[in-house]
């Protein structure tokens, strides 16, 4: 039996909840986290050695387990959450363990990249620490920051494809199950022409993005 372009069609719509969805939760888990690793290291605006030493290992240790790995690892977690390991809602948890740390380091290293004067000029103007981070950091980090969102992004739709392998959903779920399984090559070609297509216009639409913002 060969796909058609109902099941293709209905793949790419679970492809796309689950990174929408994962992106979300992982942002509300990751940006919090960076701001964090940012201010509580030595020197800076909140320093405090304990915490960032707390969330620099934790953050570590989760993003050195291979997303394969992590998809069965935390199955329990998975089945407590959503009452199932199959399917799109329960690729999401995984997901949101994978790229709420990545996220973290990448709003980490944007928010680094802002040029130390900037604090300083907001500090002799008497603003408080978490004015410095929401009105003077987080905005002349933006353009960098849209860059690191649009790669996170990416990185989420490779690791949905590979949720695929505990049936998952989505294009990489039909990618295993007729593709490989059944050995339908068109099924693969179209699956990963349809990634292509979508890593391709992220990153695009992320560089104009980021560009437009740094031209302001």
């Amino acid at each position: 039996m060969l796909v058609n372009s109902d099941q293709i069609i209905e793949a790419l719509i679970e492809t796309l909840q689950m990174v929408g969805c994962s992106l979300v939760f992982s942002a509300a888990l990751g940006i919090p986290l960076g701001i964090a690793l940012v201010v509580t290291r030595k020197g800076h605006l909140l320093e405090n050695a304990p915490v960032f030493n707390v969330l620099n290992g934790t953050i570590n240790v989760l993003r050195s387990i291979p997303f394969i790995i992590l998809l069965v690892a935390i199955i329990p977690i998975t089945r407590f959450i959503v009452g199932t390991s199959i399917g799109t809602a329960a690729a999401i948890v995984p997901l949101v363990f994978y790229a709420g740390p990545y996220i973290a380091r990448l709003v980490e290293n944007s928010l680094l990249e802002v040029d130390p004067g900037v604090i300083e000029a907001a500090q002799a103007m008497g603003a408080t620490p978490w004015q410095i981070v929401f009105r003077f950091i987080l905005p002349e980090a933006l353009s960098s920051l849209i860059l690191a969102f649009t790669i996170a992004t990416i990185g989420l739709i490779g690791a949905s494809a590979m949720a695929g392998a505990i049936g998952g959903g989505g294009l990489g779920d039909l990618a295993i199950t007729y593709g490989y399984q059944r050995f339908d090559t068109k099924t693969m070609l179209i699956t990963v022409g349809i990634l292509i297509v979508m890593v391709q216009g992220l990153q695009s639409a992320g560089n104009i993005a980021a560009k437009k913002i740094r031209r302001r």
